[in-house]
């Protein structure tokens, strides 16, 4: 279950107009701070970002399924109820066992650099602009 404080901070960035995957970052910031508090651990810092998309979701932040998942994950947002007790504690217990270097600053700029390689440079140009379309309205808005 996410902090209350999380899914404020996450419906205030709704209410500011910003993206899904922007509102989602606070829960996957929550699940970073969880792992290095020492609160579980990850087996990488995939495994850590998934998470924390997955609390997401489930707050009700408007993200798309999970990529590969075809029908199964579309129908999974849709359609999940509460987890088992059982189930619950026995992935608390796993994630417990996981190592806590997912969460370190390295391992966090690795991922985001692998990301980035990733993504074509029209992309990367279209993101920019759009953070600078997002700069200029806050600006007129103060």
């Amino acid at each position: 279950m996410p902090e209350k404080a999380t899914i404020e901070r996450a419906k205030e960035d709704k209410r500011e107009g910003k993206a899904p995957s922007t509102q989602a970052g606070e829960f996957v910031k929550e699940e970073i701070d969880h792992i290095r508090e020492g609160k579980h651990g990850a087996k990488n810092t995939k495994q850590a970002i998934a998470i924390g998309l997955s609390k997401a979701r489930r707050a009700g932040v408007k993200l798309p399924p999970r990529r590969g998942q075809g029908k199964k994950a579309a129908s999974e947002t849709k359609k999940r109820g509460r987890v088992s007790a059982k189930r619950s504690r026995a992935s608390e217990k796993a994630l417990k066992r996981q190592p806590r270097k997912a969460a370190s600053r390295r391992s966090l700029s690795r991922q985001a650099k692998t990301v980035a390689h990733k993504r074509s440079k029209a992309d990367r140009s279209r993101a920019a602009k759009k953070a600078a379309r997002t700069r200029k309205r806050e600006k007129s808005h103060r």
